[in-house]
């Protein structure tokens, strides 16, 4: 694929994103040895815009091919054969560039006084010993064209880097530095949740694979290295019950329709866009289904929004300050539903013809 001349330009490297040629194939070598539960993998699953079977298959138009790599989708039986591609892109002999994408917080090795570790991925064929997640991280990430973090716990650390954890975990631009820059000349491209949403990350890697492929630009991400456009706005935002908070209706219990933000919801402040795209197949999501926002997308997840299901501190003012508001927009409401809940008069089977422009018939 050849590009206009203007981006041609702008990368000269001969290093750095294939001089923007594009990239026929790719691998996409999936490390979920951080400190995680493979939640994000499962979640991956269930997109379905696209799904990952149209990505491994090839099936959406100007994608390179995909190889993917990764311990519960590949159907390798593991073992050596499964870390094969791995091994070949430390040696920098794999046949294509690739992506990592890490899944897990990543533990801090340098706190362990003498043998141990904290995670590990595969054996060292030479000495038997364990291949610590950090050294996978130390030789990959310089080499990929594109690092991304699935996840929360990958993003910033998630629950295991929680206040008083004894592994030191972190998030992966912490590990490598938030000035960090892959080979394709991208950051690492943050995409949080506990799980990831699955259309989220897939949206996501498909805009990663469209650059790679030289007809997208890099996506544009925030301060945190989030996809801008997934989580710009606040939950409350994009929340079903937004409107319950602007008329002061609260709920008072989680079988309420009401807004949850005196039961401990913090949407108002969380940048996330679950209750606007629902979990699978647009259905489900916290506040759409009855549960509060936790804040799990969040660089301060989870000890900033503990303890759990307390009411935030800001909500008892915020909902203190509305309440007068609320009240009488309720009340106008109410009276101008009134109003316009009755059909015109000029509506009858009678033997007269009358207008609603005639004043005497207007309601």
């Amino acid at each position: 694929m050849t590009t206009d001349s203007s981006t041609a330009e702008v990368s000269k490297e001969p290093s750095r994103a294939e001089d923007r040629r594009g990239i026929d194939e790719i691998h996409i070598l999936w490390i979920s040895e951080g400190m995680s539960c493979d939640g994000d993998t499962v979640s991956l699953t269930a997109a379905g815009q696209p799904s990952i079977e149209d990505l491994v298959l090839g099936l959406i138009p100007g994608l390179p091919k995909v190889n993917l790599v990764n311990k519960v989708l590949s159907p390798s039986l593991g073992g050596e054969d499964f870390l094969a591609p791995y091994r070949a892109a430390v040696r920098g002999d794999l046949t294509t560039p690739f992506i990592l994408v890490i899944e897990g917080s990543i533990p801090n090795q340098n706190i362990i006084e003498g043998d141990g570790y904290w995670t590990s991925f595969g054996n060292d064929p030479e000495t038997g010993e364990p291949q610590t997640l950090n050294w996978w991280i130390d030789q990959l990430a310089p080499k990929a064209w594109a690092v991304v973090a699935a996840g929360t716990c990958a993003t910033f650390g998630g629950i295991h880097a929680m206040a008083g954890n004894p592994t030191g975990c972190m998030g992966l631009a912490d590990y490598l530095g938030w000035g960090f820059t892959s080979q394709g000349g991208l950051p690492v491209v943050n995409v949080p949740g506990c799980p990831i949403q699955p259309e989220n990350f897939m949206e996501t890697l498909i805009w990663v694979l469209y650059h790679a492929a030289g007809s997208a630009p890099p996506p544009p991400l925030d301060h945190m290295l989030r996809p801008q456009w997934l989580f710009g706005k606040t939950v409350h935002e994009g929340c079903d019950r937004g409107s319950y908070y602007e008329q002061a209706s609260f709920a008072k219990d989680y079988n309420s329709p009401k807004c949850l933000v005196k039961t401990g919801c913090w949407g108002p402040v969380v940048n996330c866009n679950v209750p606007k795209r629902g979990w699978m197949a647009g259905i489900g999501g916290c506040p759409n289904v009855g549960g509060i926002c936790i804040g799990c997308t969040m660089p301060g997840f989870p000890d900033a929004f503990m303890p759990f299901m307390d009411e935030p501190p800001g909500g008892t003012l915020s909902s203190l300050a509305i309440k007068p508001y609320g009240a009488v927009v309720r009340r106008l409401r109410g009276l101008t539903n009134e109003l316009v809940n009755h059909e015109p008069k000029w509506r009858h089977n009678k033997r007269k013809l009358t207008s609603g422009y005639d004043p005497r018939w207007r309601p």
